[in-house]
């Protein structure tokens, strides 16, 4: 249990790091790592209605990669779309849904997101988007993890952003960049329109 203890502390560590970032607000948003121990795989995740701010050790709820909750606590509604990503990806442990105001903005709107130099190779031009899917559903862990199968990050129409990575600090630090890119396009957009 060493290993799924420091997985909790990153999870703590990041939840607090996204939310200080303002890439969640409130209650919303989630994070999760996974790690293997003993043969299985372990899922950390924050709980369900708690501000990422606020957390404590034993908030996090950890589970195996089947969804068999083994601590107390109520996971994030998402759970199922992280289990269905890490299923799909063996090498991603770390995710992280984030609701960042200028990102999000772009999934409320008709304009597409464009992938900018600075995280990555760029495989296409603009980052992967799913159409709108109900919030903790089954439908929308299945579109969300058939999407990120080739991708790192994605965006939930109507909804937010999900970012994959090798740990969560990746993840995280991808969230990040995502909304800086939204930040720049969207004022570029304001000053061609003024210029």
């Amino acid at each position: 249990m060493v290993m799924s203890m420091e997985l909790v502390k990153e999870v703590l560590s990041v939840s607090k790091y996204i939310f200080e970032r303002n890439l969640v607000l409130g209650k919303a948003g989630n994070v999760s790592g996974r790690v293997r121990e003993d043969g299985e795989d372990l899922i950390a995740i924050t709980p369900t209605l708690k501000s990422l701010n606020k957390l404590k050790q034993g908030d996090i709820v950890l589970t195996n990669i089947d969804g068999d909750i083994l601590t107390d606590g109520v996971p994030s509604s998402e759970l199922q779309m992280h289990l269905d990503i890490y299923k799909e990806r063996e090498d991603i442990n770390g995710i992280v849904h984030t609701h960042s105001p200028y990102a999000t903005g772009f999934s409320f709107s008709n304009s597409h997101l464009k992938r900018l130099e600075g995280f990555g190779k760029i495989k296409s031009e603009y980052i992967n988007e799913i159409p709108y899917k109900v919030p903790g559903s089954d439908e929308l862990a299945k579109y969300a993890s058939i999407a990120l199968k080739y991708e790192d990050v994605l965006i939930l129409k109507n909804h937010g952003i999900i970012s994959v990575g090798p740990n969560i600090e990746e993840a995280a630090d991808l969230s990040e960049f995502v909304e800086g890119i939204a930040k720049t396009q969207f004022v570029s957009a304001i000053l061609n329109h003024l210029v």
